[in-house]
């Protein structure tokens, strides 16, 4: 049995006061007049939510209000897994864990939290709680800063839940690289997961059998392949050079918020302004988690090693095969429109939600939809 440890983020204030400094010491680059969001960042903004991080935002205050959740650590398999871990307040709360994605973090699920382990103090049934696990991914956060594929990390996962805290079966779910995880943990241990929830199956790459789609999967192929265009420099960056991108966003809380904060931003049902989706002290402690553990880098790096695994693994990563345990999956307007018939290709999908609104951070954008269509499908499954 692997030694569980109780956590509390407790960050140096050497590393805030050396923050306070590169911000006020920041070099700005030149901008385009007019440029809004058309040339990446919105400068205008930036400037406003650097002005707020120096003269406004309280990392103490958000802290605090981490450490009100319970946090542990643990080492399985040689790394150091960080995760909070909730107990359901039903007499029967389902083990249920959660993935984050890329650039969020276990902050993602937040709000969801409460409303999964007490649904009765928040509109819901008392008989659908949940015990809610929440993992940093390796690379990301306080676990260890080691960057691995899916399918490592869902091995990671599976001791978690079950040689670490017991659950011999349990429910999953996911977004984003968090996807991912979920599919590669259905996948690999399909014994002990019972079923998992997704917000993103994966996409066409050009691979498929384009007669034998639908219309609808077509038309979705080339929205995939445009948004790759106009949206993916990210993806190839980080999936081939990720080294020289981490020097960069490292040493510079700067950049490194511009690089995370144009992702919630085109990412998100933002509808021409981030703060319809987010407040900016959400924006800056998701950007502090890695700016204070220094994940940035391993945590680009990610996409890397998912690469080069995806092309010398025989028959492929796990977590891009098709799922044969009960999958539901909630697509939402402002993330990828993936096509009923697309997720079924992917997964056995039991349930397929198109919600009304919001976008790819679906937990922390619109946590009320997604814990319904959730806690819908797992009460089913």
């Amino acid at each position: 049995m692997a030694q569980l440890n109780p956590f509390t983020i407790q960050v140096s204030q050497d590393v805030l006061d050396d923050l306070q400094q590169r911000l006020q010491r920041t070099r700005w680059a030149d901008e385009p007049q007019n440029a809004d969001w058309n040339y990446g960042t919105n400068p205008q903004y930036l400037r406003e939510l650097v002005d707020y991080w120096q003269n406004g935002y309280d990392w103490r205050k958000q802290e605090a209000a981490l450490n009100e959740l319970p946090q542990f650590k643990t080492a399985i398999d040689g790394v150091g897994i960080h995760f909070i871990h909730v107990k359901g307040k039903g007499e029967n709360s389902k083990p249920l864990i959660l993935s984050h994605g890329w650039p969020d973090s276990f902050y993602r699920f937040y709000k969801v939290i409460p409303m999964l382990t007490d649904p009765a103090s928040h509109g819901g049934d008392p008989a659908q709680s949940f015990d809610v696990v929440v993992p940093s991914i390796p690379g990301f956060g306080f676990s260890d800063p080691v960057a691995l594929t899916d399918d490592q990390t869902a091995d990671l996962w599976a001791k978690l839940m079950t040689d670490v805290l017991g659950y011999q079966t349990f429910v999953a779910a996911g977004g984003d690289l968090g996807s991912g995880i979920t599919k590669a943990l259905a996948n690999s241990f399909p014994d002990r997961v019972q079923a998992i929830h997704l917000t993103d199956v994966g996409y066409p790459d050009g691979s498929e059998d384009w007669s034998a789609m639908s219309p609808a999967e077509q038309e979705f192929g080339q929205y995939i392949q445009q948004w790759w265009y106009t949206e993916g420099a990210y993806n190839m960056i980080q999936s081939t050079k990720p080294q020289t991108l981490g020097y960069a966003l490292n040493d510079s809380p700067v950049g490194l918020a511009s690089w995370i904060v144009e992702k919630f931003y085109g990412w998100s049902d933002t509808q021409g302004n981030i703060e319809n989706s987010f407040t900016k002290d959400e924006l800056l402690t998701n950007i502090m988690i890695y700016w204070v553990t220094q994940t940035i880098n391993t945590s680009i790096r990610t996409y890397r090693e998912g690469m080069l695994a995806a092309y010398s693994t025989e028959g492929g990563l796990k977590s891009a095969r098709y799922v044969d345990v009960p999958t539901g999956v909630a697509t939402f307007p402002a993330d990828a429109p993936t096509p009923e018939e697309w997720a079924r290709r992917k997964a056995n999908v039991r349930r397929f939600t198109n919600m009304p609104r919001g976008g790819h951070f679906a937990a922390l954008e619109q946590p009320a939809l997604w814990v319904a269509d959730v806690s819908a499908f797992f009460q089913e499954a």
